[in-house]
């Protein structure tokens, strides 16, 4: 059996089914032990991270006290590295056409019956006109594995078409990619692109049901897909996305293993991943939840996100619409920094002019606001709604982006930047009553800015009315 190691380019060397086990045993043994827990909260307090073993203990610990106590420094921590501010991204489908045999997934090769669906450019072009009506500046592109019908060539098209949109006062500045694990060459293909983060879902860590649920196709290779982001990152993406989809397995397990993964990209590359999702799995056509066994209680993710945003703070934290609004406004409070909203799961679900078939989805969604009534519903949390992309235009990703956030430095572009971007989506895009929320916030804060920070920023905002959005 590998043994663990952190800096292996092997994925059962960092994703190490024996380290998972003794750190779990080790925390059933401790997480209860008050003095140990006390210890592992006073480094929490420190806010800069536990690692993987230490934030097992705390997941274990039964204590309800405990629980308030992770909670509390969870907003503690989440706030001095991200403040009040909320980022706003939509997914968007671009082919269902998959290979995979996933058993968790309706795009799976075997599902006959879901209406399959791959979009030409000019069918992206209307969808991407949508998006930026509703005030979108940041997608996250979605795409099954198919060698024939969803070719790299095709991606970098559509990345492309995407980036040449320019409709009335929308334009998108960021496109992150959420694609099936491919090789170094074709990752610098992406990173050549100007893509933002590349994002992968592990899915599970544990091998043996990693191979169960992948039965067949490309992704049926666990050691390819784990090493994935290793092989993006030496092809130059600074930026990379991990994610488990919460219930294939047992989630202390997954927990543990998502923080290795973490560690082991933050001691390789010097940067850890700039996200983490958060999916829990849910129903979608010809799945059903039921099947599963591993299916995960409110409680039980809302402490996962809090002790994630403990152990990896300078991490941006995503949930999606997944989740419906309850769970997602408590999860901002303990983590969450990043949020869809007006998502459609559906290939051609956002022009009017191509609705898409019923059964097209990839999953159910929850929240089904509009953008502009997730705005206002932020807004009235005392959150700041951000379309901010300048540490992308400005170069500052990767161990540059960490630096600066490691050392709460951050705020000093994101503030004023969110606050930049949400005045232009005020005047572009919000409802009169969003509007008069909104400008009433931006007033609140800005006056909470210093003074000279204020005054450059009231200079970019008169900028807006020649359509000039000049970053920080």
């Amino acid at each position: 059996m590998e043994k663990y190691d952190l800096m292996s380019d092997k994925a059962e060397g960092f994703i190490n089914a024996g380290e998972i086990a003794l750190t779990l045993s080790t925390a059933l043994k401790y997480g209860n032990d008050a003095a140990v827990v006390r210890q592992i909260l006073a480094k929490a307090r420190e806010k800069k991270g536990l690692s993987h073993a230490e934030a097992a203990v705390l997941l274990l610990n039964e204590d309800e006290e405990v629980w308030h106590e992770i909670a509390t420094l969870a907003e503690e921590v989440k706030n001095a590295y991200y403040g009040n501010r909320v980022v706003l991204f939509a997914p968007l489908y671009l082919s269902n056409y998959c290979v995979n045999g996933c058993t968790y997934c309706p795009y799976h090769a075997q599902n006959k019956h879901i209406f399959r669906k791959k979009m030409t450019q000019e069918e992206i072009k209307a969808e991407v006109i949508a998006l930026q009506d509703m005030g979108h500046k940041r997608l996250a592109l979605e795409a099954g594995e198919h060698p024939v019908y969803n070719p790299l060539e095709y991606i970098l098209e559509s990345i492309d078409t995407i980036y040449g949109i320019k409709h009335k006062s929308g334009a998108i500045r960021r496109v992150n990619v959420n694609i099936a694990a491919t090789t170094v060459e074709d990752y610098r293909r992406l990173h050549a692109a100007k893509i933002g983060t590349y994002i992968l879902f592990q899915e599970t860590y544990n091998k043996e049901d990693y191979e169960k649920l992948h039965p067949r196709g490309p992704k049926s290779d666990y050691k390819w897909h784990t090493e994935a982001m290793d092989r993006a990152m030496q092809a130059g993406i600074e930026d990379v996305g991990l994610g488990v989809l919460f219930g294939l397995h047992n989630y202390a397990s997954e927990f543990v293993g998502l923080l290795m993964h973490a560690e082991h990209l933050e001691a390789v590359y010097g940067a850890g991943p700039h996200t983490v999702s958060v999916p829990r799995l849910c129903p979608a056509d010809d799945i059903d939840t039921a099947d599963f066994a591993n299916a995960l209680p409110d409680k039980v993710f809302l402490k996962i996100i809090a002790l994630l945003r403990l152990a990896i703070p300078y991490t941006g934290m995503i949930i999606s619409t997944r989740e419906g609004q309850r769970i997602r406004e408590q999860a901002l409070k303990l983590g969450i920094s990043q949020i869809s909203g007006g998502s459609r799961t559906s290939v051609g679900g956002y022009a009017a002019e191509s609705e898409p078939e019923k059964d097209s989805a990839q999953f159910e969604i929850s929240d089904r606001r509009s953008l502009d009534e997730v705005v206002r519903w932020l807004m009235e949390l005392g959150c700041v709604p951000s379309f901010c992309t300048s540490c992308y235009g400005n170069g500052r990703v990767g161990e540059d982006f960490m630096s600066l956030c490691k050392k709460q430095l951050i705020h000093r572009y994101c503030t004023p930047n969110a606050l930049l971007t949400l005045k232009e989506y005020l005047d572009n895009y919000a409802t009169p009553e969003t509007a008069a929320v909104g400008e009433s916030l931006l007033a609140r804060e800005m006056a909470l800015l210093p003074e000279v920070t204020r005054r450059f920023l009231q200079k970019r905002i008169s900028l807006l009315k020649e359509n000039k959005v000049v970053f920080f």
